[in-house]
C-alpha cells in the first residue's frame, strides 16, 4: 500500500526522505519491523517507542512516524505527527480497509458492568441470528471462536487486525468493552460506534500510569459520546446529567429509580437470578435474568436498550438474558459435598464490592463471608474503603493479597485494615491468598456462602518479580479434594 494512502485521514509533515513508497506492513513494536515496514513510534506505559527508531530502521524500516524530533542512521522516511497513538489508530484503520465499516458496533463504558452488558447485548444479538463479535477483558470471540484477552481495550493495531477478522467471518454486530485507557490513548480511534454505552461511574484507575484524578478518568469516558451515533446513558448514575451534556448525538437513558426511556419496573431477586416488567420505546415484557442481583437489572436495561435500537425483538431478548453466563461474574464454583457456596467474582472496587456482597447477602441462609484484596500500584484510597464496605456487609472477613504487583502485600493488606477496624466487624488477615481460601474452606457452615472477589476471570497473580498463573476455580477444586 502507498504510504501517503496511509496518511490521508491524519495531519502530518515530511521530516527527511520520500513518500513515494511502497508499505509492506505496519508495526508499532520495533522487533516485528521488517524491510518496507511503517514503524509508529507511540510512548508505551513503561519505554518509549521512540529509543527504538533505531533498531526498526536496522531491521528494514523504510518510514518512520515519530511525534519527536529523532536521528537515526540509516536511509529511511521520517514523518512527524502531532500524536502518534492517533497516528497508529489511523494507519491501522487504513491498512485493514475500515474493517468495522460494515458492522454495527456497540461501545461500552463505565466502571463496572461493561463485561457483563457486552456479553448481554452479544447473547440477544446471537438470538437474533446476528453474526457477533465481542471485545473486552475476559476475552475477544469472534462467533464462537474464544481469544485470550490481554487488555481490555486492545493496541489500536491489534483492534483493527480484530475487525479485519471479524469481517473475514462476515461479522455484523460487535459489542465492545471501552476502557477509559483505551479512549484516552486513542486505541479506538477511527472506529465508527454505531453506539455508545454509559454504565456508570466510581472510583477506580487512579494513580500510577492511568489517571491522574477523578476529572481526567472522567474525560476520559466522555470520549466515547463524541464520537459514537447513538448514546444510551443510565440515568441513575449520579453523573449523568454531565454524560448527556457530552454526547453528540441523540440520547436514550435507561434505570429504575429515575424517569428514563427504558425502565424495570417490579423488580424481583432470586438467589439465582433477577426478574422484571421492561418497559421500552419497541416494546414491553417480562425478564428473566439469569444471574442475581440488582446491578444485573441495570447491566440488562443497557443491553435492552442498545439492542433495541438494533431492532431486536422482545422474545429474542429474553431468551438471550434467560442463558447469560459470564465467567468470573457471580460464578457459583461446584464444591461436591460440602454444606456451603463458594462464588467468585471481579469486584476490585469498592462499589462493585458493595454491589456484589449487597446481592449476596440477601438470599444468604448462613453467614456472608468476604475474601478479597485490592491491587498494588492502583489508588491507594480505596482500599480502607473497601476494608468498610466488608466490615459492614459481611459477617466475616478475610482480607488477603491479590495482584501485589511492586508493592508489599503486607502493605496493602494495612491500608484495608484501617477500613475494616473502624466497622468493628469480625476479620482476620491472611496475607498467603491459597491459605486465606483454605480457612475460608475449613471455616464454611452449613448455609455460607463464602466470596472469593477480586479475581474472577483472572487466572494469574503478579508479583513484584513474578507473575504466576493462578485460577481460583482451581485453587477450591485442589483445596476440598486435600480436606477430604
Amino acid at each position: 500500500m502507498k504510504l501517503t494512502d496511509l496518511l490521508v485521514d491524519l495531519t502530518w509533515e515530511l521530516i527527511g526522505g520520500s513518500t513515494d513508497l511502497d508499505i509492506r506492513s505496519v508495526a508499532y513494536d520495533s522487533r516485528k519491523a521488517l524491510p518496507g515496514t511503517l514503524f509508529v513510534c507511540i510512548d508505551g506505559f513503561n519505554t518509549d517507542g521512540h529509543l527504538y527508531a533505531q533498531s526498526a530502521v536496522d531491521n528494514g524500516a523504510a518510514c518512520l512516524i515519530t511525534g519527536k524530533a529523532i536521528a537515526v542512521d540509516g536511509k529511511v522516511t521520517v514523518i512527524r505527527v502531532p500524536d502518534t497513538r492517533h497516528a497508529l489508530a489511523g494507519v491501522s484503520a487504513r491498512w485493514f480497509g475500515s474493517p468495522a465499516d460494515g458492522m454495527d458496533v456497540v461501545g461500552v463504558t463505565g466502571t463496572k458492568g461493561k463485561t457483563t452488558t457486552t456479553y448481554m447485548i452479544r447473547e440477544i444479538l446471537e438470538k437474533a441470528g446476528h453474526r457477533t463479535g465481542l471485545v473486552g477483558t475476559v476475552e475477544n470471540c469472534i462467533g464462537h471462536e474464544r481469544i485470550p484477552a490481554r487488555r481490555t481495550t486492545p493496541e489500536s493495531y491489534d483492534l483493527q487486525e480484530m475487525f479485519e477478522k471479524m469481517r473475514e467471518r462476515s461479522v455484523d454486530s460487535v459489542a465492545m468493552e471501552v476502557s477509559s485507557q483505551g479512549l484516552k490513548l486513542s486505541r479506538v480511534d477511527f472506529v465508527p460506534f454505531k453506539i455508545g454505552v454509559f454504565t456508570n461511574f466510581s472510583q477506580d484507575h487512579i494513580g500510577g500510569a492511568e489517571h491522574t484524578d477523578m476529572a481526567d478518568y472522567f474525560r476520559s469516558k466522555m470520549l466515547l459520546f463524541a464520537r459514537c451515533g447513538s448514546a444510551i446513558v443510565n440515568a441513575d448514575a449520579d453523573v449523568s446529567d454531565a454524560v448527556i451534556k457530552a454526547c453528540a448525538g441523540p440520547v436514550l437513558t435507561y434505570g429504575i429509580r429515575h424517569s428514563a426511556d427504558i425502565r424495570a419496573e417490579k423488580v424481583e431477586t432470586h438467589q439465582d437470578s433477577v426478574s422484571f416488567h421492561a418497559v421500552t420505546p419497541w416494546f414491553q415484557a417480562d425478564v428473566r435474568v439469569s444471574a442475581p442481583g440488582l446491578f444485573n437489572v441495570y447491566n440488562a436495561l443497557a443491553a435492552i436498550a442498545a439492542c433495541g435500537l438494533l431492532g431486536v425483538s422482545a422474545a429474542d431478548v429474553r431468551a438471550g438474558l434467560a442463558e447469560i453466563q459470564v465467567p468470573g461474574r457471580v460464578e457459583v464454583v461446584p464444591t461436591p459435598g460440602r454444606p456451603y457456596t463458594v462464588m467468585i467474582d471481579y469486584a476490585h472496587t469498592p462499589d462493585s464490592l458493595e454491589n456484589i456482597l449487597s446481592a449476596v447477602r440477601d438470599f444468604t441462609a448462613g453467614r456472608l463471608i468476604s475474601l478479597f484484596g485490592c491491587g498494588g500500584d492502583r489508588d491507594r484510597s480505596k482500599r480502607p474503603l473497601m476494608g468498610l464496605i466488608s466490615g459492614r456487609l459481611a459477617d466475616y472477613t478475610i482480607i488477603t493479597s491479590d495482584n501485589p504487583r511492586t508493592e508489599e502485600p503486607e502493605q496493602i493488606l494495612r491500608d484495608i485494615e484501617a477500613g475494616i477496624l473502624s466497622s468493628g466487624a469480625d476479620y482476620t488477615v491472611i496475607t498467603d491468598r491459597t491459605a486465606a481460601i483454605r480457612h475460608a474452606l475449613e471455616n464454611g457452615r452449613t448455609g455460607d456462602i463464602i466470596v472469593l472477589a477480586g479475581k474472577g476471570h483472572e487466572t494469574y497473580q503478579m508479583f513484584k518479580d513474578r507473575t504466576i498463573h493462578y485460577d481460583e476455580r482451581e485453587v477450591v477444586e485442589t483445596l476440598l479434594k486435600e480436606m477430604v
